[in-house]
């Protein structure tokens, strides 16, 4: 089988090694953005507290999410780029549909680890994700193939100490927690682990096959609001208890459907970190979020209050542990040996799947595709559509009872967009969000 190489990929490549080095960093800028915006996404969840089901609530952010994952792609690249690249590639609407089945059913569970074990400790054991990740990235898509023992070492020591560090976030939930709140948390994090763990290999195979991130999520979310549709209305007791439950919370669904299209923003982001640096790294980065649940629920939140001073510093050094291991397998960079066992897997696919060429060889190196930036009527309609149910649903809604430390908050929150900034900048001026 013949390798996708510069010297048979079509076209002029004589820039590719600094082109390579431009999407390393834009991998490593989004998988940033991605950990914030990812963190910050999650804050709503907390309204457990106010006694709505974990199931209404993952409905509602998975409604946020349509409506983001649909219309922020037709502003950016409109439907006409989406319905060229689905024609490139048309198999990857089955795999895209699959991953929404996998992240609705994980984003379920975060919301009873959430609620069991609150924003600090559940987003450590859920980010073992990564690991799963990693192991994907190596057996399909020869992610670390040649890599080097250095980079080996990074990642297997990075490896070690996520699993360290989880160990000690569980056992200090379990010391702080009910033991059965406790064991049941424990489990639906690290159950959401892995089923996002899994939800990665129809993200690499996309993104090897050339295809645009926001082509990709659009179809992604189809997946996510009926799996998550049937799964609302199977375990709140039918449609008629469903529609009443999200009538009776009327004045919160505002900033449940807020959470999702925040999820939607630094999932693209995430998407992006994947697509230029691999599952192997991308997944650690973008799991920074772990550090933004940790700040949200510690300082926002005060979820630390009443904890004993070992527990709360178990639990510091437990997700400093754990971020580490993180860094030491996002930053471990792909050679260009790796990189060339890369072009080998897509090749593959392009094989596989009999896809143009150059289609795939301009996706992996994002370059800005041909086609049109007119909008059209349905481009707009989507914008409009979204647009109304946000003001709709923000017109009803009222403040939940939530306690915060607004400055601590507002620091949270400016953060988060400076690191949006970076990321939207680097993708327009490298990729035009390609």
């Amino acid at each position: 089988m013949g390798q996708l190489t510069t010297a048979n990929i079509p076209g002029p490549r004589a820039d590719l090694p600094g082109r390579i080095r431009a999407l390393r960093r834009l991998g490593v800028v989004c998988g940033l953005a991605a950990g914030a915006w990812l963190g910050a996404a999650e804050v709503p969840t907390k309204l457990v507290s106010a006694g709505l089901s974990p199931f209404l609530i993952s409905f509602m952010m998975v409604l946020g999410v349509f409506l983001g994952r649909w219309s922020l792609p037709a502003v950016a690249r409109g439907t006409s780029g989406i319905r060229a690249d689905i024609l490139k590639a048309p198999h990857l609407v089955i795999w895209a549909i699959l991953a929404g089945f996998l992240w609705c059913v994980a984003n379920t569970l975060t919301i009873f680890a959430i609620r069991d074990l609150g924003l600090s400790l559940a987003f450590p054991l859920w980010n073992t994700n990564a690991l799963i990740g990693i192991v994907w990235g190596v057996v399909f898509f020869h992610e670390l193939r040649d890599a080097g023992w250095a980079r080996w070492m990074a990642v297997g020591g990075g490896a070690t100490l996520m699993f360290v560090g989880g160990m000690m976030l569980a056992r200090v939930s379990a010391n702080q927690i009910s033991s059965q709140a406790a064991t049941q948390g424990i489990v639906a994090a690290l159950g959401a682990g892995v089923l996002w763990g899994t939800m990665y290999i129809p993200y690499r195979k996309a993104y090897l096959s050339g295809m645009n991130p926001l082509s990709f999520v659009s179809f992604f979310t189809v997946g996510e609001l009926g799996m998550m549709t049937v799964l609302a209305v199977r375990y709140l007791g039918g449609l008629a208890r469903f529609w009443q439950q999200v009538t009776t919370a009327y004045h919160l669904l505002f900033w449940l459907l807020m959470a999702g299209f925040v999820w939607v923003l630094g999932d693209i982001f995430q998407q992006y970190a994947v697509k230029y640096i691999g599952v192997s790294r991308g997944i650690p980065l973008s799991n920074s979020n772990q550090l933004w649940g940790l700040l949200w629920g510690a300082v926002a939140f005060r979820e630390f209050h009443g904890w004993s001073q070992t527990a709360v510093m178990t639990a510091v050094y437990g997700s400093i542990l754990m971020t580490c291991g993180l860094a030491a397998i996002a930053f471990s960079v792909a050679g260009k040996s790796e990189y060339q066992k890369w072009r080998a897997a897509a090749d593959r696919e392009q094989k596989r799947y009999r896809i143009d060429r150059q289609f795939v060889s301009s996706g992996l190196e994002g370059k800005a595709d041909n086609i049109t930036k007119k909008r059209s009527r349905l481009d707009w309609m989507l914008v409009a559509m979204a647009t109304a149910i946000f003001v709709w649903t923000g017109s009803l809604a009222r403040w939940p009872a939530l306690k915060l430390n607004w400055t601590m908050t507002e620091v949270l929150v400016l953060a988060g967009l400076a690191l949006f900034s970076a990321a939207v900048i680097s993708l327009w001026k490298v990729t035009r969000f390609n």
